[in-house]
């Protein structure tokens, strides 16, 4: 069963597209394979305390790009190969990237003073 006991929830941006990115890094991660069963919708609802229809919303977006497969009235199921773990660790590191570079540069952080604090990062993470 996949795992939402590490989910945190971040203010600004909404539930159902956490859901989703919590899974495609747990597929980029290789914490979540291909078959693993995802919890019911009531039972994330439940444990996450957001309406069913978040749930919903986020699941439907994982069947259309084809990340989870699922029936009516039966479970869910990760659909991934090695292939889609690839493109997914590719889309979230620019998206991720894309971000902070856009913070940084609002900030106006110059290219030398983010490289130096990355670094000292690196090694404190």
């Amino acid at each position: 069963m996949i795992s939402f006991e590490h989910f945190t929830p971040k203010d600004g941006i909404p539930i159902y597209l956490q859901i989703v990115l919590h899974v495609k890094r747990g597929i980029v991660s290789r914490e979540i394979k291909n078959g693993d069963e995802m919890p019911s919708r009531r039972v994330l609802s439940a444990l996450l305390g957001v309406n069913p229809n978040t749930v919903q919303k986020a699941y439907k977006q994982l069947e259309d790009e084809g990340l989870i497969t699922s029936s009516q009235g039966a479970k869910s199921y990760a659909s991934v190969g090695e292939q889609t773990a690839s493109l997914l660790a590719g889309e979230l590191l620019r998206s991720d990237a894309k971000g902070a570079v856009e913070s940084f540069k609002q900030m106006g952080l110059s290219l030398s003073e983010v490289l130096a604090l990355i670094e000292r990062l690196w090694g404190e993470v």
